[in-house]
């Protein structure tokens, strides 16, 4: 087993018409064991940038904290938060290599194969809130029923402009 799948975890993010969602399930493991049903796998870094972290569990705590001092850092420096655009590419600086930026979604974590195959047969254009909010949602419960690694529901933001909505959704408990 690989040291990225010994916590399990499912992340997947979708664009909508100006919105996003990000959702991840919520349980975590030590392999097939489980220690916590309500992990946090979602970050907020300001109110238009979320950061979601897949991987063995202490290494995602530590980059998080490394990209909130790196935030931080810059609000003393500019007077102002950082652009979505600006802190993919400090967290690609961190990781050591360029990523491409999707148009549509990105997927992560152990149950990634099911949830992209989810996401290509539920994901179109231009969602609005809602709708990109069930879409989100169905892809990720379905998806977390397929891996044994991750599961225990899921907990789902849609940001828009205006607002960001927060949401906990109930799945399979075993």
């Amino acid at each position: 087993m690989s040291i990225f799948e010994y916590n399990g975890s499912a992340l997947v993010s979708m664009v909508g018409k100006n919105c996003f969602a990000i959702a991840s399930d919520r349980r975590l493991g030590v392999q097939l064991q489980t220690i916590a049903t309500d992990f946090q796998r979602i970050s907020k870094i300001h109110d238009r940038v979320f950061l979601g972290l897949s991987g063995l569990a202490t290494d995602a705590q530590t980059l998080y904290q490394r990209l909130v001092f790196r935030h931080k850092l810059y609000q003393l420096r500019e007077e102002r938060d950082m652009k979505p655009e600006t802190f993919a590419n400090l967290v690609s600086a961190l990781l050591y290599e360029k990523r491409e930026l999707a148009k549509d979604f990105v997927v992560a974590g152990t149950a990634s194969e099911s949830l992209y195959g989810a996401c290509e047969s539920m994901f179109k254009e231009d969602m609005e809130p809602e709708e990109l909010f069930e879409t989100v949602s169905q892809a990720l419960l379905s998806s977390v029923d397929r891996d044994c690694l991750s599961g225990w529901g899921g907990h789902v933001y849609v940001v828009t402009p205006t607002e960001v909505k927060e949401r906990i959704l109930k799945g399979r408990m075993d």
